[in-house]
C-alpha cells in the first residue's frame, strides 16, 4: 500500500508540474484556448454549404404573364438575387464567366403556348459549376420551385413526394458541421500540443533528467497525457456551449456518454501525439510530423465527405483514424440522442488506438530517448 501511495504521489505530482508548465505562461493560456472559440465561430458562420444568397440573370425571350410570375416566385424566395435582364442568350457566356452571376436561366418565347396548350414548357438553366456543391443545391431548389409553380397552372404530377428530415428538419449544413468540430477543432490542438511535450523538453535537456528520477515509463506517459488530455476537453467544452446556447442547435442525447467518449477518443490522439513526440528529436520535427499526419486524418474523418462515397482502399484505412470514429460518435449523440448501444462500435476503434499508441508512446520514452 505505500509503495502505491508514494507511486501515486509522485505520478501527481508530475502531473501538476505538467499543468503548471501549460498555464504559467499567458501566451500558452492565449494559445490553448483562443482558438477553440475563434475557430468554432468562424466554422459556424463560415463553413456553410446553405443557400443564402445566389445572384442570377435571366434572359425572358417570352415577356409574358406565366414567365413573370415564374421569376416573382423565384426573385421571392428572399435567397435568389436577379442581377440582370439579359437581352440575350449570348450575354450569358459574359456574367457567368466573370463571377458576377452564378446561374443563368434562359426561358424560350413560347413559354406561355406550350403550357397553355398543356405541352411540355422547359426552361434552360446554366450554372457555375465551379462551385459544383452549391450549384447542385441551387438547381434543386430551382426545381422544386418550378415543381410548384406547375402544380399551381392545374398540373399535377402523377407521384407526389413528401420530404421530411429526420435529426436535422431544416437540412442546415451547420447542424450537420458544428457537432463536428467538438471532437475535430480539440483533436487538432490536443494532437498537437502532446506531439510537442516531450520534444521540447528534449531541446531543452529536461527530459534526460526526467528519465534519470525513480519515476517509470508508465508514470512519464501519465504525467504527459493526463494534462493533455484535460486541454482537449476543455476545448471540446468550449465548442460545444458554443454549439448549444450560441448557435442553439439543440443537443438530444446523454452529457455523460458524450464526455466519456470524448475521454476515450482524446486519449487515442493523445497516444498518437505522444508517439509522434517520442519519435521527434526537434520540436519542428514533431510539429511537422504533426501537420503531416492532420490533414490526411482530417480529409478521412467523413466530417466533408461521407467516408462511405470514399475508394474501398481508402475506406479500409480510416478503420486506423480515431478522428473518423470520435466525429460518428459525437455527431450521433448530439443529433440523434443514441445511447451506448448504438455507439458501442465506435469506441472499439479508438480505444485500440489508445491501447497501441499509449504503450507505444511509454516504450519509446525509455529506448527511443533514453
Amino acid at each position: 500500500m505505500a509503495d502505491l501511495i508514494a507511486w501515486l504521489a509522485q505520478t501527481i505530482a508530475l502531473v501538476r508540474k505538467e499543468i503548471l508548465a501549460l498555464v504559467k505562461d499567458p501566451a500558452n493560456r492565449t494559445i490553448l484556448f483562443a482558438p477553440a472559440l475563434m475557430q468554432a465561430l468562424l466554422f459556424g458562420y463560415g463553413a456553410t454549404y446553405d443557400l443564402t444568397h445566389f445572384p442570377y440573370a435571366v434572359v425572358d425571350q417570352s415577356r409574358s404573364a406565366a414567365s413573370t410570375q415564374l421569376l416573382a416566385r423565384l426573385d421571392g424566395t428572399g435567397v435568389f438575387r436577379r442581377e440582370a435582364t439579359l437581352a440575350s442568350s449570348a450575354q450569358i457566356g459574359e456574367w457567368i464567366d466573370s463571377g458576377k452571376v452564378l446561374l443563368a436561366i434562359n426561358i424560350p418565347s413560347d413559354f406561355e403556348r406550350r403550357l397553355t396548350v398543356g405541352d411540355a414548357a422547359p426552361i434552360q438553366i446554366i450554372l457555375d459549376g465551379r462551385n459544383s456543391s452549391t450549384a447542385g443545391a441551387a438547381a434543386g431548389q430551382i426545381g422544386a420551385i418550378v415543381a410548384d409553380y406547375g402544380r399551381s397552372m392545374g398540373g399535377q404530377p402523377p407521384i407526389m413526394v413528401e420530404r421530411r428530415a429526420w435529426y436535422n428538419p431544416n437540412l442546415e449544413s451547420r447542424w450537420t458541421m458544428m457537432p463536428a468540430m467538438i471532437a475535430a477543432l480539440s483533436f487538432m490542438q490536443t494532437l498537437l500540443l502532446s506531439a510537442l511535450s516531450v520534444a521540447r523538453e528534449r531541446e531543452q535537456g529536461t527530459f534526460d533528467q526526467l528519465l534519470v528520477t525513480p519515476l517509470n515509463p508508465m508514470q512519464i506517459l501519465i504525467g504527459k497525457a493526463i494534462p493533455s488530455i484535460l486541454v482537449g476537453l476543455i476545448q471540446s467544452t468550449i465548442i460545444l456551449l458554443i454549439i448549444r446556447f450560441w448557435f442553439e442547435i439543440p443537443m438530444h442525447g446523454s452529457y455523460g456518454l458524450l464526455y466519456l467518449g470524448l475521454v476515450t477518443f482524446t486519449a487515442a490522439g493523445v497516444g498518437v501525439g505522444l508517439s509522434i513526440s517520442a519519435l521527434s528529436v526537434t520540436m519542428q520535427q514533431a510539429m511537422l510530423y504533426t501537420f503531416l499526419l492532420v490533414m490526411p486524418l482530417m480529409l478521412l474523418s467523413g466530417m466533408l465527405t461521407p467516408v462511405r462515397n470514399m475508394p474501398q482502399i481508402l475506406q479500409l484505412i480510416t478503420y486506423i483514424n480515431p478522428l473518423r470514429f470520435g466525429i460518428d460518435m459525437v455527431r450521433r449523440i448530439y443529433l440523434e440522442g443514441a445511447v451506448l448501444a448504438d455507439v458501442a462500435l465506435d469506441f472499439v476503434p479508438m480505444l485500440a488506438v489508445a491501447a497501441i499508441t499509449l504503450p507505444l508512446a511509454a516504450w519509446l520514452f525509455r529506448h527511443r530517448l533514453a
